[in-house]
């Protein structure tokens, strides 16, 4: 039988690459560390980690245990936090949300939550997807808004299950329009390009936009030129109200300065992709179920219906027009 305790041993030596800062990690000493992993290997019959001059490797066993510890830890931390909750008074529930969807529709879902089940009592936490993911694995959070781009969630499966021990649910896809500043020349445009504003300067209000972006330019040809980058796409928006740039936004996230014209993107346009993750228990958790079911209707009623086009991508709302406030 496998240790439970030699297992978060490995783990720890494959986070931090050697057994010193493992040891260092956990309080024990390298000769420890190094007696555990001897004797992980003993019961095994085959070797789980090199040593070298450049810190440790792991074997194909050991990172087919390294999967696995991960698995285990998550599960027991998730246990652990579940029989913690049984001495409470009230039943408990813990969100986490990315900072736009917190905004635009937390707030209706929690309110239709709350008045269906005023007995619970609601923790909500502000994280991005890459940190989000591991408090929901860890038990911190019992289920968790948020989204990827093109790819899969962080540390995420190909076929975007996400990674192990969680559940995606898709709620919406999120379009992203261009917002560009008072008076520029293609803000009467029903539909455009992102190649067409190569020549402008570009407002960043989000990383992962930025990352998106700058993948675009790059297999178009264009110069990304950044006028300005920040982490919230309200300041970001009244960066373009004030002429310094142009961005992308995403539909829900879409606050425009007074003058600014927003304009959709043409099919198949770019997208985020929101949904909810969940544990993946055996059986399911009837408060953290119900609040994403209001979730999935806050999304629907925010999120346009999107034309999805010829490629079947994204594309922007059917009959839409540019947009002024």
């Amino acid at each position: 039988m496998i240790d439970v305790h030699r297992l978060r041993v490995l783990l720890a030596v494959a986070e931090h690459g050697s057994f010193n800062r493992a040891a260092s990690a956990l309080g024990l000493t390298p000769s420890a560390v190094s007696q555990h992993i001897a004797s992980l290997e003993r019961g095994l019959g085959r070797p789980v980690a090199v040593r070298s001059t450049r810190g440790v490797t792991l074997t194909e066993a050991g990172r087919l245990l390294t999967e696995t510890a991960r698995t285990i830890d998550a599960e027991l931390n998730q246990v652990r936090h579940r029989i913690d909750r049984l001495a409470a008074p009230r039943p408990r529930l813990t969100v986490a949300t990315f900072t736009s969807g917190g905004r635009h529709l937390l707030p209706p879902a929690l309110t239709a939550f709350v008045a269906a089940h005023p007995e619970v009592e609601l923790t909500v936490l502000e994280a991005e997807p890459e940190d989000a993911l591991p408090m929901v694995r860890g038990g911190q959070a019992d289920l968790a808004l948020t989204y990827r781009f093109d790819g899969p969630l962080p540390s995420g499966a190909p076929d975007g299950r996400g990674p192990t021990g969680v559940n995606w649910v898709p709620l919406a896809e999120d379009p992203l329009y261009a917002v560009l500043p008072p008076g520029h020349p293609l803000a009467g445009r029903d539909a455009l390009e992102p190649a067409e504003l190569a020549a402008d300067r570009w407002v960043l209000g989000c990383l992962k936009t930025e990352a998106h972006l700058r993948r675009y330019a790059e297999r178009v040809g264009f110069e990304l030129r950044i006028a300005a980058s920040t982490t919230d796409y309200f300041f970001a928006q009244t960066l373009v109200g004030a002429g310094v740039g142009v961005a992308l936004i995403p539909h829900i996230g879409l606050a425009p300065a007074a003058g600014c014209a927003v304009v959709p993107l043409e099919p198949p346009g770019p997208a985020r992709h929101i949904g909810m993750v969940t544990p993946r228990r055996p059986s399911p958790e009837p408060y953290a179920n119900a609040l994403t079911a209001a979730l999935s209707a806050s999304a629907a009623a925010a999120t346009p219906a999107v034309d999805r086009g010829p490629a079947g991508q994204g594309g922007r709302p059917p009959g839409s027009s540019p947009r002024r406030c």
